[in-house]
């Protein structure tokens, strides 16, 4: 048992010391509120990184270390509070969400790091991070809770699991090419997969975290959807408006969290029910067969994610290898080791033409093309030659801040696209 519970012998009351340690439950109850506003948070998240990093012009650097600190300043708030209270709650959960993507942004981005290690290295931090907190606490539930060191290790998976969503999104949607669209699809399918085996019987903790974990890459590519113009196959919100859209939809969801509190979960407050209450035998989800059975169901599904999971690599990887091998059709005097540019150099090119003649709505509009296009032909053409692929990303992602600043400034657009052309051989 942890040092914050009692012996079974022991029923007499909990001493003041170690009743002071104890906090009301922080965290809420998993209801279908908890959900919408995880994926909103999410959506957020993705969104308002993208805002700071590119429309503040901020750069990827500067927003990781501005959004850790105010990450940071919040969850300080969160842990010296003894209760769960919605807004802070979910404000932290917010940020966690920008800063766990800025995370493995940082990695992919900066330091060049592969999306297939970024997810091998978020995985094992995550087991690990669980396996620390079981051998301290003997639970995962979060129905208990109700400890610093409880609610420490609960926000420390909760980052790395951002972390490890936003990795494996990135890297099935990205690197093996399956779109937002069919990332959003397979992130659905394997949460109600996971919805109707927790129904089952599949132990309810295992369920919550694959759940958790899931719903990162979905509503990434729900914000992606929404931001990405219609002639891409989007709504054609933007990043901003789909930002406001769902920031005034997790206000007003907090707002009724807070007024009819439909996901507090209510802890004894006598002392004696808690000791009874912290015990493997009547802990919540933790009866005194389930620590075994949650074992093997946790294998079961490690290997499956495994075997599943290699295989959709290797048959993506494959397929794409073969693709990148076909030579370009069009090629010509835009040929480049990635092939033909063709495509992306008159995208480019009638940007600077709409910046030429003034028209600085049309060229951030039309720049949105190059981006999508980009985006879409990002795991062939990176297979065909890593060092040019990055290059020209790197170029593509400088033209993207300028454009798209909320001051923008045009000769350094147009240095910026000129340098973007020239790089893809113009």
């Amino acid at each position: 048992m942890s040092e914050f519970t009692l012996e079974a012998s022991s029923r007499g009351p909990l001493s003041t010391s170690l009743w002071n340690r104890r906090v009301l439950n922080k965290v809420p109850e998993v209801t279908i509120f908890f959900w919408i506003i995880k994926v909103l948070c999410t959506t957020v998240g993705e969104s308002a990184a993208d805002f700071l990093n590119v429309n503040l012009n901020w750069g990827l650097t500067a927003t990781s270390v501005v959004t850790g600190i105010v990450f940071i300043g919040m969850l300080t708030v969160q842990m010296s509070l003894r209760r769960y209270v919605p807004v802070v709650y979910w404000l932290t959960v917010v940020l966690v969400s920008v800063f766990g993507t800025l995370v493995t942004d940082n990695l992919s981005d900066n330091l060049g790091v592969p999306l297939e290690t970024s997810t091998i290295i978020f995985s094992v931090l995550l087991g690990l991070v669980f396996l620390a907190w079981y051998l301290s606490e003997r639970t995962l539930s979060i129905h208990s809770i109700y400890t610093r060191r409880r609610e420490a290790f609960y926000w420390l998976a909760i980052l790395v699991t951002f972390a490890l969503g936003t990795a494996a999104g990135d890297l099935v949607s990205e690197g093996l090419g399956l779109g937002y669209k069919g990332t959003a699809v397979l992130c659905a399918v394997l949460i109600g997969i996971i919805t109707i085996a927790w129904r089952l019987g599949l132990d309810a903790v295992l369920a919550f975290w694959l759940a958790y974990i899931l719903t990162r890459p979905l509503g990434a590519s729900i914000g992606d959807w929404l931001a990405q113009p219609v002639s891409n196959g989007g709504l054609g919100l933007g990043v901003t408006t789909t930002s406001i859209i769902f920031l005034t939809a997790i206000a007003a969801t907090i707002v009724y969290l807070t007024v009819r509190k439909p996901d507090v979960i209510a802890v004894p407050t006598d002392p004696a029910e808690l000791a009874i209450l912290d015990m493997p035998e009547t802990a919540p989800h933790h009866t005194i067969e389930s620590p075994r059975r949650a074992l093997i169901q946790t294998v079961v599904v490690l290997v499956l994610v495994v075997l599943l999971g290699g295989w959709f690599y290797v048959w993506r990887t494959n397929t794409l290898n073969a693709e990148a091998a076909l030579p370009a059709t069009g090629v010509g005097v835009h040929a480049s080791p990635l092939g033909d540019m063709s495509s992306f150099i008159t995208i480019t090119q009638n940007t600077l033409d709409l910046l030429n003649a003034g028209k600085q709505a049309d060229a951030t509009t039309r720049i949105t093309d190059l981006e999508s296009a980009w985006d879409d032909a990002h795991a062939t053409l990176q297979r065909r030659d890593a060092n040019a692929w990055h290059a020209v990303d790197d170029k593509i992602d400088t033209v993207l801040r300028e454009l798209r600043s909320t001051s923008p400034n045009p000769a350094s657009e147009k240095s910026a696209l000129k340098a973007l052309l020239t790089q893809m051989g113009a």
